[in-house]
């Protein structure tokens, strides 16, 4: 049962073949046979969940399916700790506003997926409450920062699963495991209960085994938010509108900056077999140029942590969270801080206060947010020429744990491809297209698609139409015995 789609399992809820309870309890048996291999749970109560489906209206869009959460999105009861010790033993007082929706369309919220700590990392390696292991090999990572989320959905673990894209924690990790994975546009998802990283690139989307479930996860959650500032009022279409039609008149801009030396061989050919494959649907392909894309890494690592650093001020160990023992104010603030946050976190915080610093603000943040906005306008450009953008996800597989741990630049480098989707604000969304082979062993490959702002049905159509016609969604990881 728990390796149907959400759309599947749709179907046999409202027929009445399987009842929300039975569907919960064959996902919690899935999750207690695998997930100690793998790791992609921080956390889940049973007893919540099952009396939510007792009670669960089949009828409702979503009625009666689980889904797990990224462990930084606030549910009501649940713990919310972000990976990271300074919020062990909080438990969250509300919703957020993805969550309220997921629930007024029959969803359950599941399970509390591992990441990287406060969504700062690309192989969740830095949870302060261990690593997530890639289901199709348990020696490697899942990408990240949502790799627990994409890791339940590729083992079967969940049938979908939300997550949060900074920098591209939705699409990478996606890649890696072979599953899909959204980035809508931004405004587009309230942020409201999102414990922020940074605030002007956060945000929230889905994880699913098809294009067809994200785009009706993204419809559930989707819309203005009056407890969010930066969601706009824009209207919401069906996402799987556009679902089955071809792709007659159809451009896709094949980026020259993105096809360069350093993409792992077998990357380049999967990715470029997809986009003749593109050509057989009837679509256009265009060469098209994104000439700012050589300082995306920088410019976002700039605006990225001087965000983070003004946001996870509030973490002082005063109102929630851990707290140092002492009787000293001053020195109970830099102790919990010390205490609580891990090495990624506080390099992060540290490189972001020197940019805002006296002195330096105006020759790195300042100058990174102008070329945001050259980088912005490569993109509009672009959308002038073609209706999405087709690249690659990740520049290579997934890496071996560990190998990257005390490279932080390398580490950096492994989202060139998904940055300046965040930083334009437009939507991407990544799709399996292939696997490349490791030492005897397939590691998925995936496909990124960049479509034109709030153009999310479009972009899923696309997306949609080489998922139809290809069979790379279909397989699944067979989780081995956890390695010596």
């Amino acid at each position: 049962m728990t390796s149907l789609t959400v759309a599947e399992l749709q179907q046999k809820l409202r027929a009445r073949e399987v009842s929300p309870v039975e569907v919960l309890d064959a996902l919690d048996a899935r999750i207690s046979a695998v997930d100690p291999q793998i790791h992609g749970y921080l956390s889940r109560d049973v007893a919540i969940a099952r009396s939510l489906a007792e009670k669960a209206d089949v009828s409702l869009p979503l009625g009666g399916v689980p889904i797990a959460i990224k462990d930084v999105i606030n549910v009501t009861g649940e713990p919310c700790t972000a990976a990271s010790k300074i919020l062990r033993g909080y438990t969250s007082t509300y919703d957020a506003t993805v969550i309220a929706r997921l629930r007024a369309a029959g969803a359950i919220p599941f399970g509390r997926c591992n990441l990287d700590e406060f969504a700062m990392g690309s192989s969740t390696e830095n949870s302060a409450f261990g690593r997530t292991m890639n289901p199709w090999d348990l020696s490697r990572v899942p990408g990240g920062s949502s790799g627990g989320s994409a890791a339940v959905v590729a083992a079967d673990e969940a049938f979908a699963a939300l997550g949060s894209d900074t920098g591209g924690s939705i699409r990478q990790p996606a890649a890696l495991c072979g599953c899909v994975g959204l980035k809508p546009t931004y405004g587009r998802v309230s942020r409201f209960g999102l414990i922020a990283f940074a605030s002007s690139l956060d945000q929230i989307g889905p994880f699913a085994k098809t294009v067809r479930d994200a785009g009706l996860l993204l419809n559930a959650i989707a819309g203005k938010d009056p407890l969010d500032s930066t969601s706009l009022d824009v209207p919401v279409e069906d996402a799987t509108a556009l679902l089955g039609r071809d792709l007659k008149g159809v451009k896709l801009g094949m980026p020259r900056e993105y096809f360069i030396a350093g993409i792992d061989p077998q990357v380049d050919a999967a990715v470029r077999s997809a986009i003749r494959h593109y050509e057989g649907l009837g679509a256009e392909i265009v060469e098209v140029s994104l000439p700012h894309t050589g300082h995306a890494v920088s410019v976002y690592y700039v605006i990225a942590t001087a965000e983070a650093s003004a946001n996870l001020a509030r973490f002082d160990g005063v109102r929630y969270g851990h707290r140092a023992q002492t009787d000293n104010l001053l020195e109970m603030y830099g102790r919990t801080r010390a205490e609580g946050f891990g090495p990624e976190v506080k390099r992060r915080i540290i490189l972001g206060t020197y940019v805002l610093s006296s002195g330096y603000y105006d020759a790195y943040y300042l100058r990174a947010q102008k070329v945001r906005t050259l980088i912005r306008g490569d993109f509009t450009r672009a959308f002038e020429k073609v209706d999405a953008i087709i690249c690659p996800t990740s520049p290579e597989p997934a890496f071996k744990a560990g190998d990257r741990s005390d490279d932080p630049m390398k580490m950096y480098l492994a989202d060139i491809f998904t940055i300046a989707c965040n930083l334009a604000g437009t939507c991407g969304i990544s799709i399996p297209c292939g696997f490349a082979d490791a030492e005897g062993t397939k590691l998925p490959i995936g496909l990124q698609l960049i479509g034109q702002p709030f153009q999310e049905a479009r972009l899923l159509q696309i997306a949609d139409a080489y998922e139809q016609s290809t069979d790379w969604h279909k397989a699944r990881p067979v989780p081995a015995p956890t390695p010596k």
